[in-house]
C-alpha cells in the first residue's frame, strides 16, 4: 500500500467527523454519510454535533459525499457508524452490516477495512468479514483485509480529542497492523498501542465503557443507601476524594451512545458463550433505574410541600420544569438520554412537565421523545418544582433571582447533579438533591 493511502471514513457523526477532519490533514480523505442533509450542512461549515468548529471545518481539505461512487477504489475504509441496542437490549448491528454492504460494493483488491464502532469480540472477523465478502466477491485475508481501532471520542470533551488520545490498533496481518499504526500515528500525538489481535482490541473497547458503567452504578447505589440515612452523597464524595487512590465518580443518569449501551454488548457475548454476567447486568439495572428513582423521590417531597398533591391522576396536578434533556452536559446529543425517564415518571405521578434544553435540537427532541421543548425561559414562572437534570453551563450559572422567578412560593428546587450546591436559595423555597 502507498505511504499516502486514500482513506474513506464511513459515517460522519460524533466519531467519524472529527476523525475524518484529522486524517484529511495528512491524507487524501473522503468523509461519507448516507444522510444527504448531514453532508449538505457540513459543506456549509455547520456541524450540529459541535465536535468540529466552523473555522476548522471550513479550512479542512476533507472531501464530503453521500454518493457511493465517490468512495470507490480507496485504500483504507474506516467504519464509524452507530452500534445501538434494540428494545430488548440486544446488539443491533444493522448499521454496521449496511456499512459493510456499501463498502463491499466499491472497494477493490488490497483494501483495508477498519472498524471503530464499539462491538463485542468477534464481530469484525465473524460478522463484518463475511458481509464484506458477499458484497464484494472478494476473500477476507487475501483479497482485502480487516482491522479494528476502537473509537474513544467523548462528546463535548475538548481535551481528549482524536488528535491527542492513544489509538489502539489491530490488523488481520502484521503488515495491516503496521499500516494502521502508521495512519493513526500520523494524526495523533498520543501514540499508538498495538493490540495482540482484533478480538483483543474489540474486547478492550467494550470493557472500557462497562468498567465506567459499573463504577457509576456503585455510586448510584450508595447514593440510595445514604439518602435513607440522611447523608448527602456529595458531602461523602468530597471527603472520600481526599484519599489518593479513590476513584472520582458521581451519581446520576447514565445514557448516551456508549456507557449506557456497550455493557449490553459484553453481556450478550458472555451469554452466548454460557456465562451469566452478574456484575455487568446488575450495574445496568441500577443505572437504568436512576431516572424513575429520582422522580419518585421528587414526587414524594412534593407531597410534603403541596398538601393537595397526591401524585394520582384524580388529584391536583403540579407544574414541573425540567432543565436539560441531552444525555450529558454541554453537548446537543440526545441519543439514549435517561432524562426522559424522569419526565415520564413525573407525568405518571400527575405532574405537568415542561422541558427546556439550552443545546438540543427541538425537532430532534420532538421526533425522538415526543417532547416540545420550551423555546426559552423568559416566561418560565410559577412552577411547583424546578428540576435541574443536566448541568449545562447555562443552567449552572442560575442563581437566587432565577429561582425566585421560576419557582412558586413554597416550591421545590430539585438538583439532580449538585450543580447548585453552592448557590443561595431564596427564603421560602425548598431543596432536594441526591
Amino acid at each position: 500500500m502507498s505511504k499516502s493511502p486514500r482513506i474513506a471514513v464511513i459515517g460522519l457523526g460524533y466519531v467519524g467527523l472529527p476523525l475524518a477532519v484529522a486524517l484529511a490533514r495528512k491524507f487524501a480523505t473522503t468523509g461519507f454519510d448516507i444522510n444527504e442533509k448531514r453532508v449538505a450542512e457540513l459543506k456549509t461549515g455547520i456541524d450540529r454535533t459541535g465536535e468540529v468548529d466552523k473555522p476548522d471545518l471550513a479550512a479542512s481539505r476533507l472531501a464530503l459525499s453521500f454518493r457511493t461512487d465517490d468512495i470507490r477504489g480507496h485504500d483504507v475504509y474506516i467504519v464509524t457508524v452507530p452500534t445501538p441496542v434494540d428494545e430488548r437490549n440486544r446488539p443491533d448491528l444493522g448499521a454496521v452490516r449496511a456499512a459493510c454492504r456499501t463498502v463491499g460494493k466499491v472497494m477493490g483488491k488490497g483494501a483495508i477495512v477498519v472498524f471503530e464502532s464499539t462491538v463485542y469480540p468477534g464481530v469484525t472477523e465473524d460478522i463484518c468479514g463475511p458481509e464484506l465478502e458477499v458484497a464484494s466477491g472478494l476473500a477476507a485475508g487475501s483479497d482485502f483485509f480487516l482491522g479494528y481501532s476502537p473509537e474513544r471520542i467523548n462528546p463535548g470533551d475538548r481535551e481528549h480529542t482524536v488528535n491527542r488520545i492513544t489509538k489502539v490498533v489491530a490488523g488481520q496481518t502484521p503488515e495491516v497492523t503496521k499500516t494502521l499504526a502508521d495512519v493513526y500515528g500520523a494524526v495523533t500525538t498520543g501514540g499508538v498501542f498495538i493490540a495482540r489481535n482484533i478480538k483483543t482490541a474489540e474486547a478492550a473497547k467494550v470493557i472500557e465503557n462497562a468498567q465506567r458503567d459499573i463504577n457509576i452504578a456503585f455510586i448510584n447505589e450508595v447514593t440510595m443507601i445514604f439518602e435513607r440515612l440522611g447523608v448527602s452523597i456529595y458531602d461523602v464524595l468530597a471527603a472520600s476524594a481526599t484519599k489518593w487512590n479513590f476513584l472520582n465518580f458521581s451519581p446520576g443518569l447514565v445514557g448516551g451512545h456508549c456507557i449506557g449501551v456497550d455493557p449490553f454488548y459484553l453481556a450478550h457475548v458472555a451469554q452466548e458463550h454460557g456465562h451469566h454476567p452478574e456484575i455487568i447486568l446488575a450495574g445496568r439495572r441500577i443505572n437504568d433505574g436512576m431516572g424513575p428513582y429520582a422522580a419518585r423521590k421528587i414526587a414524594d417531597r412534593l407531597k410534603e410541600l403541596r398538601p393537595g398533591y397526591t401524585g394520582r391522576p384524580s388529584g391536583a396536578a403540579l407544574r414541573v420544569l425540567v432543565l436539560g434533556l441531552t444525555f450529558k452536559e454541554n453537548v446537543p446529543d440526545l441519543r439514549n438520554s435517561k432524562v426522559i425517564d424522569l419526565v415520564t415518571t413525573l407525568a405518571e405521578r400527575n405532574c405537568k412537565v415542561d422541558v427546556h434544553d439550552a443545546l438540543a435540537d427541538p425537532h430532534e427532541a420532538k421526533e425522538e421523545y415526543g417532547i416540545d421543548l420550551l423555546a426559552d425561559l423568559d416566561s418560565a414562572t410559577g412552577y411547583d418544582c424546578l428540576l435541574g437534570a443536566v448541568p449545562h453551563a447555562a443552567y449552572a450559572r442560575l442563581g437566587a433571582d432565577a429561582f425566585r422567578r421560576m419557582v412558586a412560593p413554597g416550591g421545590l428546587i430539585a438538583d439532580l447533579k449538585g450543580m447548585w450546591r453552592n448557590q443561595p436559595v431564596p427564603q421560602g423555597l425548598h431543596v432536594w438533591r441526591l
